[in-house]
């Protein structure tokens, strides 16, 4: 009996868009982090964050499509990544920043979209069966550490980061502290 060759190769075909939408969504994450530790290797401490993420956002993806591969341990580690790189960062992201600098950090703002996308794909997904929170806080957590890497990749390389002053929102004023 002859194989249909669409069932070979394209197996995830039979399911569902949503699902199949949020393994396309995470698979460009995965690529554009990946490509994005190739442009960091002079950062060490960013270049290899990277290579632990990467892996990470396949398990995200696998963690919808099979048995659920993100934990609270990998949620806490994402956390302390995230805080690390806002406490280096701290005081350049106090405004709204254009997505601009080096290439790597050029980059990393992609993955950070990328990683929007698929927050965005994963709710599709959830409006179909039931998704575990984790997952959401993951993917959402995800896209902040990814931004909070590009600022740090254009202070390690001595870059400004552009304010962008929407013409369509009003700027929120911060809240003054009560003397």
């Amino acid at each position: 009996m002859k194989k249909d060759i669409r069932y070979i190769c394209y197996p995830f075909m039979r399911e569902t868009p949503s699902t199949v939408d949020f393994e396309i969504r995470t698979d460009s994450l995965t690529t554009r982090i990946g490509l994005a530790a190739s442009l960091t290797k002079d950062i060490p401490k960013i270049y290899e964050d990277l290579m632990y993420l990467a892996p990470m956002a396949y398990h995200l993806n696998g963690s919808v499509r099979g048995k659920i591969a993100i934990t609270e341990d990998d949620l806490q580690i994402l956390s302390n990544m995230y805080d690390f790189y806002v406490e280096e960062v701290k005081g350049r992201v106090d405004i709204f920043v254009l997505p601009q600098g080096t290439t790597a950090a050029c980059e990393l703002h992609v993955c950070r979209s990328e990683a929007k996308k698929s927050v965005r794909a994963l709710h599709k997904v959830s409006l179909e069966r039931e998704i575990p929170e984790i997952l959401f806080d993951y993917a959402q957590l995800l896209a902040n550490v990814l931004f909070a890497m590009a600022v740090y990749v254009n202070k390690h390389h001595g870059v400004e980061e552009i304010q962008f002053v929407s013409k369509s929102y009003p700027m929120r004023k911060k809240k003054q502290l009560e003397e």
